[in-house]
């Protein structure tokens, strides 16, 4: 699946801690996620859309909507029980990508909930995969972290520490691997986050704006060199 254009990590001028915190929970999610401080303007979207960029396709259990690892122990139960019945499961291949949670998200849209649709078409009941779903194997990404609701935080936290998504609720009881690289931003001018969560991120980074005039000139030199000729641009950078 060919991506769509997103501005080169390697491209992003200064911000050398911020890039480095990125690629060390890369490397290893269990560092606990990356909490990203600063104001508007300083790349923070921008680094984490194009960390994705960086990694190589994975494989994953074709069909699965958790995309659950063919060669791991930790399956979602679907996988687990088509593999008790065939013996092995069929492969494919696919991007890590970029997953945002809008900090309107409910519970139940993070962790998942009963399909009611297709409760009363069949008369069954049917887990709804929620956020953690799409983001297993994934970048979850959340902006403005501190607007988010501390229920909705806490869940996410949990699960990022647990690698597991265990919903039982509406009589529903499923369980799924939610294992990915947990990125949090935001801006302290709009209010800050409560000392207990900041003190569960395995990482808090600071970023300010670049003051150095050659670096500011340079910074719009490449945005606008990109916007002329994307591919070229990231040609360029790869």
């Amino acid at each position: 699946m060919k991506r769509t254009a997103v501005y080169p990590f390697t491209a992003i001028v200064g911000q050398e801690e911020m890039k480095l915190s990125l690629i060390l929970n890369v490397i290893n999610p269990a560092l606990g996620g990356v909490l990203i401080k600063g104001e508007k303007g300083t790349a923070k979207s921008t680094a984490v859309r194009a960390l994705a960029e960086l990694l190589p396709p994975m494989a994953a259990v074709h069909g699965c909507r958790f995309h659950c690892d063919p060669h791991s122990s930790q399956l979602c139960d679907d996988c687990t029980a088509k593999l008790q019945v065939e013996g092995t499961l069929p492969e494919e291949t696919i991007n890590m990508r970029v997953v945002e949670l809008p900090v309107s998200a409910t519970e139940d849209r993070v962790v998942g909930t009963l399909d009611i649709e297709h409760a009363i078409k069949h008369g069954e009941k049917k887990f709804e995969p929620g956020i953690l779903a799409q983001a297993n194997r994934n970048i979850l990404y959340v902006d403005e972290i501190n607007l988010l609701d501390d229920h909705v935080v806490d869940v996410l936290l949990d699960a990022a520490a647990m690698g597991v998504n265990t919903v039982e609720r509406e009589g529903v009881s499923y369980s799924h691997p939610a294992r990915f690289v947990l990125v949090g931003t935001m801006n302290p001018e709009e209010g800050d986050i409560r000392p207990q969560l900041l003190d569960r991120f395995g990482l808090s980074v600071v970023v300010t704006g670049e003051h150095d005039p050659l670096q500011r000139v340079e910074v719009i030199k490449r945005r606008l060199a990109y916007e002329n000729d994307a591919e070229s641009f990231i040609a360029g950078y790869k």
